[in-house]
């Protein structure tokens, strides 16, 4: 029998993954901020997963960084408190519980200050969902830079949220699936910081794209330069 040849990390290629979300509704809702705090207390893990760490699988507004803060700005209009809900870095969370409780002493804070706060018109209520994420691989896979430069500018996006934000609560903090590879893999120590340097929540996930394909293809055609000189 033949011993099994164990793949190091230098030899393994990147898999590239996608994930899909399907909603479903709990069934609660809010007309107001003091409505909305009590049911951000109250509801389900999945749900401020949803509404929070899932905001960039989702078609959304650059402005803000997840759905309570969106809703606050767009639906009722109270901009200040839309900022500072976006000021929250859920990946700075060691835990949902963690994060709920970040969301709702920004919301005590400013009801203090401004009390009696207008409702949402009907209709336009806050409804909290759940969702059932799936992640499958793509049949995409790359052995090298100019493989994974030409795979990162066709894949879905849903593969930009799984290995760039999703994979912040995998691995290392601050850490994507990306960077990781592109150092372990191809020793490409510099590259990996610069791409871990881009902040997720300034972005979109196709800008994000953008800016990770720019980086690679400098990096590419350096390579190719090097080479050339070296020949």
């Amino acid at each position: 029998m033949m011993d099994e040849v164990e793949i190091t990390d230098k030899e393994r290629p990147f898999e590239f993954r996608q994930c899909i979300s399907i909603i479903k509704s709990t069934g609660k809702k809010a007309a107001n901020l003091m409505e909305l705090r009590e049911v951000i207390a109250a509801v389900s893990d999945d749900s401020i997963f949803h509404h929070t760490y899932q905001y960039f699988l989702k078609e959304h507004i650059l402005e803000y960084t997840n759905d309570f803060a969106q809703w606050a700005g767009e639906s009722l209009e109270e901009r200040a408190l839309a900022e500072q809900l976006s000021n929250i870095d859920p990946y700075s969370c060691k835990t949902i519980s963690d994060l709920r409780a970040a969301l709702v002493d920004v919301i005590d804070s400013y009801l203090e200050s401004f009390p009696e706060p207008r409702d949402a018109l009907p209709g336009d209520e806050f409804f909290f969902n759940e969702t059932v994420t799936f992640v499958f691989p793509v049949g995409v896979r790359a052995k090298n830079l100019a493989e994974f430069l030409i795979a990162l500018r066709f894949i879905d996006r849903g593969c930009i949220y799984y290995h760039f934000y999703e994979a912040r609560m995998r691995v290392t903090a601050g850490t994507d699936d990306f960077s990781r590879w592109l150092e372990d893999s191809l020793l490409k120590t510099e590259l990996a910081k610069k791409i871990r340097a881009i902040d997720p929540f300034m972005h979109t996930t196709e800008e994000i794209r953008t800016h990770i394909s720019g980086m690679i293809m400098e990096e590419v055609s350096s390579d190719m330069e090097m080479a050339g000189v070296r020949s």
